[in-house]
């Protein structure tokens, strides 16, 4: 009895000696510009009101993209695939393919987050960022892009194209 009260009392005391101390600053990723795709889209539709949200599909029809170590075209076939809440808070799927322009398919499935709600002050807040993740083969120049993170910004096209703009960079 008296071994396990010490024990007690010794795991208690390094609890609360690692609460107080102060981590370590450990300096923020850097990022790197990976790529940009100019993704074309079809028409939406939605399934209104199920029991998850508005579910809302957004057909992928092509485009292209275009970084300092890829280039190449948006394979047809693929989707955006959102579901919003009732709070202005949207989640997002889409998941696509991409042929580079030597021939190599790579296959994309990115995940990412839609608010269009309000701060902590009351004023309007728009926030939509994502998180790209590929599928290179491992024996080809792009499996780089297998043992990364990434992360996206986003912007919607102007200028008669009909698509969404993703800037994407490389967490290092």
């Amino acid at each position: 009895m008296k071994y396990l009260f010490t024990l007690l009392l010794t795991v208690l005391t390094l609890s609360a000696s690692a609460q107080t101390e102060q981590p370590q600053a450990v300096p923020a990723p850097e990022l790197e510009f990976a790529l940009q795709l100019k993704v074309t889209l079809d028409g939406t539709f939605s399934i209104n009101n199920t029991q998850h949200g508005r579910r809302t599909v957004i057909p992928i029809t092509g485009g292209t993209f275009e970084g300092p170590n890829i280039k190449g075209t948006i394979i047809s076939g693929g989707a955006d695939y959102q579901l919003a809440n009732a709070d202005g808070r949207t989640e997002l799927e889409a998941i696509y393919c991409i042929k580079t322009d030597d021939g190599v398919y790579i296959h994309v499935r990115n995940r990412g987050i839609i608010c269009n709600t309000k701060d902590a002050n009351g004023n309007p807040s728009f926030y939509f960022r994502c998180a790209p993740q590929f599928e290179a083969p491992a024996d080809s120049k792009y499996a780089w892009l297998n043992n990364s993170l990434f992360l996206c910004a986003p912007t919607f096209s102007a200028g008669g194209f009909n698509g969404i703009v993703l800037n994407v960079w490389r967490v290092k």
